[in-house]
Parts: structure tokens; C-alpha cells; sequence
């Protein structure tokens, strides 16, 4: 009978019975009441509903055990190390050692700065459960137990999108609100005239009208910007004349040629404020009132500000007198010599080897000198030459096994920086 009436069934039905438990399918094609004898030969009537009964078992309430815990912040402060955020956390000494020996990457929390974000993990009991810390904008270092519950440290690092970015502007009253305008960080303007400070001297020859275009990277993170990368060509105008620049992979820039920008001597040693006297061999001397040649010139700045080799050398002379305060006097081979005169302070000593843009000494106005200022003077076999005039000798050029890489890698940026300056003169 049961076999019957289930045949009789449409097919949405037997596929529900189907999906029934034995007890639930008989409570379904059976009265509820106590059977009858005439109830069991009874035919179901399709469309007619019929009351199922069905019996389920309560389940006791699962008992879920949590640990529960919020991330706080602590800023690094000057002076801070890890044991003194941990104490304001309320940390113990004892979270401050572990944490301190959760492996290598743990030791990037010795080089944490005033200003940087630690994050800390701690439970409604007050117990440490994690950290992290935002090495820089691509690195993380996250702290946190194990599956052994030991404390272990890594990194996560997340990839950087580099697009091309950039800029170019005119000056018109200085190269520094030229490239603020053109909306260059402080790092592009100063990057810029290193570029190009072994040829130009941005404290003497710029003029208004000079101009410059450059291309550089930007980066992201997951669509997000987060910084200016390196410039990666560049060129500027400078009295006429145009300047052209590319990086290359070892990290230097070469002219399109494939000639370095680098030169044995920096125009200018100093980052300038102003310029308060130039070369001038009939200079009247403002002090001594009379006629005395002024062989070199002279860099108003603050006083403290520092002043680099303007080329590598050795340190023939660091002392002080009453005519030129704390003077250093640098020889660069047999041909060369630089002489730095009224610093405030000398950072170097007689006999030391120097670099080229090493800290040899700042600005002050020590000696025969009127205000804060560097008098910066160029020697060419003993005699005094202009040292925003001279030829400087150059650096070695791109290495012949890089050439034709470095042309075609040329070719391509000079292709950007033309495109550039295109939009730029049509938007004008």
C-alpha cells in the first residue's frame, strides 16, 4: 500500500520523501491518531494537507572558550626603547625579554625612531598575545605565539606599484618655489640639484627663465600612494644652455651619451641661503677699506649649516687664525686645491682623508667676517681660479659592456621627457 500511494505521488513530492528520515517519512503518509484498519486502506488525496509530527532532540549549548583582546597604539617617543613602552603598556619586564628574543626579525625593534607606531595585542587579563610594527611602508614585523605557543617573529611584505610620475616647471623667482609649484616634494628638489650640481651652480647661475622637466617613480600599495621614488631622467636649462641626465642601474646618472654627471669637484659646497659676494679680483675689502682681490666666493648661510668637500682629497690644513677664523684647506691630488674659511666648527682634522660631499665643517662668522657666511675658494696649479668657471675634470663614463644597454634605456626616458614637455607647452 505505502508502495502504491507513493507512486501516486508527483515527482516534487517523492523527491522530498526521499529526503526524509524513515520516522519522518511514515509520519508523513500516516494519520496522526492510533491507526484503524480503515485508516490503513485509506488513499492520501493529493492536495490535501496532512499534519506531520516530527520529534527533535535538543542539542546542550556548545561552550565556546575565547580569548579576547584589543590592539593598542604607543607611539615611540625620544628616549623610548621596547622595556619603557612595555612598562606603560603594563607589560611585564619578563613580555619585554621574550618579545625581545622572538627570533632574528625581532631585532628591527632596536632600530625603532621617535614617531613610529607599536602596536600591541593585550587580553582582558592584561597578558601580551601580539605585536606589530611598520618597519616602513612595504615591511611589517608581526610577534605572536607559535603553534607551539613559543613566541616568533617575521616579516610581511607587501608589494610596491611603480608608475611613472612628472613634473616640470620655469623659474621665476627661485628654483625652490619653482619645483614646490611644479608640486615636487623637498626630496625631488634637493635630489634634482645634486644631479646636476657638478655643472651648475644653483646658488650663483640660475636665472629666471631656467627652466626643467624630469621623470621619476612614483609607488603604490594595493592602489594607494606612498611615496616618490628615484628621479630616473631628468634636464634643465639653465642660461641657455640644457642639461640632460639618466639613471642608470648602478645607481649614478649618466648624460644620454653615456658621460657621467659626476665631475671630480661640486660646484657649490654648501647648501646656500644667499649669495652675499661673488669672485672679484678688485674687491674693496668692507673690513680693511682698502682694495683686496676676493679670490673666491662667498656663501651666506646660517650659522651651523654644514659644508662638504667639494671633492676627494686629503686635509692639509685645519686650524684657526684672525684673518680667516676655523679654515680647512683640502689638496685633491697635485693640480687641486679647496679652501673653506670662518667656519663655526671644523669636523675634520690635518692629515684625514675626505670624501666628496663629506661634513668637513659649518657656517659661522669666525675671524675677519661681517655675518655668518663660508668664503669658498678654487686653486689650479696655486692660482686662484673662478670655481663656478673652471673646467672640472670628469668621472669615468658608462663601462663599454653597459653601453648599448644604457643608450637604448636612454633613448626611452628622453622619449618621456620630450612627451612631457610637450603636454606641458600645450596646457601653457
Amino acid at each position: 500500500m505505502v508502495k502504491q500511494t507513493l507512486k501516486q505521488l508527483p515527482k516534487p513530492h517523492k523527491w522530498m520523501i526521499a529526503g526524509l528520515s524513515l520516522v519522518a517519512f511514515l509520519a508523513f503518509v500516516l494519520p496522526s491518531e492510533p491507526a484503524t484498519a480503515s485508516r490503513q486502506t485509506e488513499e492520501l488525496e493529493l492536495g490535501k494537507r496532512y499534519p506531520l509530527q516530527l520529534s527533535v532532540d535538543e542539542l546542550p549549548a556548545q561552550q565556546i572558550s575565547e580569548n579576547r583582546f584589543q590592539w593598542k597604539k604607543f607611539k615611540v617617543e625620544r628616549g623610548d626603547n621596547l622595556a619603557k613602552i612595555f612598562s606603560r603598556a603594563g607589560l611585564s619586564p619578563q613580555d619585554t625579554y621574550k618579545v625581545s628574543n622572538a627570533g632574528k626579525d625581532a631585532k628591527a625593534l632596536l632600530k625603532m625612531m621617535p614617531g613610529d607606531i607599536l602596536r600591541l595585542a593585550i587580553d582582558d587579563q592584561g597578558q601580551f598575545q601580539a605585536l606589530s610594527y611598520n618597519i616602513s611602508a612595504t615591511e611589517t614585523l608581526y610577534i605572536q605565539p607559535d603553534d607551539q605557543g613559543l613566541l616568533a617573529s617575521g616579516i610581511e611584505s607587501k608589494d610596491v606599484d611603480v608608475r611613472l610620475g612628472y613634473a616640470s616647471g620655469a623659474i621665476k623667482s627661485s628654483f625652490w618655489n619653482a619645483g614646490i609649484a611644479a608640486g615636487m616634494s623637498e626630496a625631488q628638489i634637493m635630489s634634482l640639484a645634486n644631479i646636476f650640481g657638478w655643472d651648475i651652480d644653483f646658488a650663483l647661475e640660475l636665472r629666471e627663465g631656467d627652466s626643467f622637466n624630469l621623470v621619476f617613480e612614483e609607488e603604490f600599495i594595493d592602489g594607494e600612494f606612498i611615496g616618490y621614488g628615484k628621479i630616473l631622467a631628468a634636464e634643465f636649462s639653465n642660461q641657455g644652455e640644457v642639461y640632460q641626465a639618466v639613471r642608470y642601474e648602478d645607481g649614478n646618472y649618466y648624460t644620454p651619451e653615456g658621460r657621467s654627471m659626476r665631475k671630480s669637484f661640486l660646484r657649490a659646497p654648501v647648501n646656500f641661503k644667499y649669495i652675499s659676494s661673488n669672485f672679484n679680483p678688485k674687491r674693496f675689502h668692507p673690513i680693511q677699506k682698502r682694495v683686496k682681490p676676493h679670490n673666491g666666493i662667498d656663501y651666506r648661510a646660517n650659522t651651523g649649516t654644514p659644508v662638504v668637500a667639494a671633492g676627494d682629497g686629503k686635509v692639509v690644513a685645519s686650524a684657526y687664525n684672525k684673518y680667516n677664523g676655523n679654515y680647512v684647506f683640502v689638496q685633491h691630488g697635485e693640480k687641486y686645491m679647496t679652501k673653506y674659511l670662518h667656519f663655526s666648527k671644523r669636523a675634520v682634522k690635518k692629515g684625514q682623508t675626505v670624501k666628496q660631499g663629506q661634513v668637513i665643517g659649518y657656517v659661522g662668522s669666525t675671524g675677519m667676517s661681517q655675518a655668518p657666511h663660508l668664503h669658498y675658494e678654487f686653486l689650479v696649479d696655486g692660482v686662484h681660479r673662478n670655481p663656478r668657471t673652471v673646467t672640472l675634470p670628469k668621472a669615468e663614463p658608462i663601462a663599454k659592456q653597459d653601453k648599448v644597454k644604457f643608450i637604448a634605456l636612454a633613448e626611452q626616458y628622453m622619449t618621456h621627457l620630450e612627451n612631457n614637455r610637450r603636454i606641458m607647452l600645450a596646457m601653457r
